[in-house]
């Protein structure tokens, strides 16, 4: 549950390569993650380019922590063979809240960039990683050791919650 509580949008990072062995680690937590009917549609990209990263960083005004970061994972889905590909974004969404878990527990940082479903954001990315024609641009994680830790407030909102008896 630390990890829960303690995850934060991370946009800034230090000047240093993350190991890889806490990437594979990130990676396997993130393939950990369940999906409908056990389609497991997912490709990853890990960038450690500099030019891509700024490629990536293009494709909003919010991207921009992508061309700061030591790397990023990107996630991808594959659509052709899909047995419920109308769960593809959820499956890759929950996929994406391990690798922030996992970011979180091993000491790093990261930030969910909003990707898909728009068409212009998801065209940078796949152009700056060559995707082939078969995989779609879901996220862009960048991510890395953070400059300063933040503090993390209580959400919890008791007015949200309506019970059911």
């Amino acid at each position: 549950m630390k990890e829960i509580f303690a995850r934060a949008s991370v946009r800034s990072y230090e000047e240093r390569p993350v190991e890889r062995e806490k990437i594979e680690q990130v990676l396997r937590a993130a393939m950990a993650a369940p999906t409908a009917m056990n389609q497991r549609p997912w490709e990853f990209y890990v960038v450690e380019n500099k030019e891509v990263l700024a490629k990536m960083a293009e494709a909003s005004k919010y991207a921009w922590p992508a061309g700061k970061a030591p790397a990023a994972i990107v996630i991808c889905y594959r659509k052709e063979g899909s047995p419920a590909p109308e769960m593809l974004d959820i499956d890759c969404a929950i996929c994406t809240e391990n690798i922030w878990l996992e970011l979180t527990h091993l000491g790093l940082g990261g930030l969910m960039l909003g990707i898909a479903p728009v068409e212009e954001r998801m065209k940078v990315v796949a152009e700056a990683l060559d995707l082939p024609e078969s995989l779609t641009a879901f996220t862009v994680i960048p991510f890395g050791y953070p400059k300063k830790e933040k503090e993390r407030p209580d959400r919890y909102e008791p007015e949200r919650v309506h019970w059911v008896k």
